[in-house]
């Protein structure tokens, strides 16, 4: 079977050959591209080839399919070295974010975000209440067209309100006192993100992907039971829901600590829980995650990132993915994947290795 057979035969709790090997390979690639390594014949379309010469299966890089305008603000952004401010002023009030590049990881980390007390909280509600947005469909075109048995297409929904202030505009501090200090701005701020989410999502929904991802990066020692099931459940169920009945896979990206959350995630009703970081990265093994999950959704991951890294042993690396692939190959779901990059640094022979590993020890029962 070829890779995208396998991958779609798990989500269709069909039986593959093997345990289907999918790659996020996104870091890796921008480490390679900043520092002028990566071959000309890997970029633009090339990345397909990368892929196939690695033998990794492509869902990621996945987007936003839909365009953001706004009225009635300005939105600026302004580089000074290895910093990225962004502005955004309204009548109500402007407010500003902070960004560091780490090469190390070929990321932005925020140094200031957005929201700094509930204060904020009023900019924020004007600035997405005047965004407006329009679909941006030409890449998952362009993706369906060049996939072939290489993998999926998959694109993002918006994040669910309360992740949205968590990950990106406020983070868990801001959103904790808001919380204590000024509900009521708080619930205003969330029905109108709610609001503004559903008009996204609808546009992601229409869009040519057969995969589509609630991008939460949810770990349960940032966001509990409580937050999460009073903010957070009802939007993933209903947008899970309304994915399955468009006849499309739903994912939520985890990328945490999975304990405390597992369960309620695993009722929302999506068909993946991707990036699941297994013990001892995380908190849970992968045999403890196959239980807690149960039949309820495919559970994707089960490679750290860190063990691409120099970090862990050859001798250890092959050791932890064989160990994975004999839970994952007794029954059809799972998707080794990693959880939640391959980072950068991480030798070709490292990436290949996986596959290699999956010919070898990946023969489902």
């Amino acid at each position: 079977m070829d890779i995208r057979s396998r991958v779609l035969a798990v989500l269709n709790r069909q039986k593959p050959d093997r345990v289907p090997w999918m790659g996020d390979l996104d870091y890796w690639i921008a480490g390679l591209t900043s520092r002028g390594e990566l071959p000309e014949r890997y970029r633009g379309e090339g990345i397909f080839q990368l892929h196939r010469d690695l033998n990794v299966g492509f869902y990621l890089q996945g987007y936003f399919p839909y365009r953001s305008n706004y009225e009635g603000l300005q939105v600026s952004e302004e580089r000074r070295g290895d910093l990225r401010l962004t502005r955004v002023n309204t009548p109500v009030g402007g407010v500003e974010c902070v960004e560091k590049y780490l090469p190390e990881s070929a990321c932005w980390a925020y140094l200031e975000r957005y929201v700094k007390s509930w204060r904020d909280l009023p900019a924020v509600r004007y600035w997405y209440e005047h965004t407006y947005y329009e679909p941006d469909y030409q890449l998952a075109q362009e993706r369906c067209e060049l996939i072939g048995d290489l993998g999926l297409v998959l694109c993002y929904l918006p994040k669910s309100p309360l992740m949205e202030l968590v990950a990106l505009l406020a983070g868990i501090r801001a959103v904790t006192y808001a919380q204590a200090d000024a509900p009521e701005e708080l619930a205003e701020t969330l029905t109108v993100l709610r609001s503004k989410a559903d008009e996204a999502a609808a546009i992601a929904l229409a869009s040519p992907a057969e995969c589509l991802m609630i991008p939460e990066n949810l770990s349960s020692e940032v966001v509990g039971k409580r937050l999460y099931n009073q903010y957070m459940h009802e939007y993933e169920e209903s947008w899970a829901g309304k994915i399955k009945a468009a006849g499309k896979y739903s994912f939520i990206h985890m990328d945490g600590t999975l304990s405390g959350l597992i369960d309620e995630v695993a009722s929302a009703g999506f068909t993946v829980l991707e990036a699941l970081t297994p013990a001892p990265v995380g908190d849970l093994s992968v045999e403890e995650l196959a239980q807690r999950v149960g039949e309820r959704a495919v559970i994707w991951g089960g490679l750290p990132g860190v063990y691409f890294s120099d970090l862990v042993s050859q001798a250890e690396f092959d050791r932890f993915v064989i160990s994975v692939l004999e839970t994952m190959r007794s029954e059809p779901r799972f998707v080794l994947g990693v959880a939640d990059q391959v980072p950068p640094g991480t030798s070709w022979e490292r990436i290949r290795r996986v596959s290699e590993l999956v010919e070898q020890y990946g023969e489902m029962a």
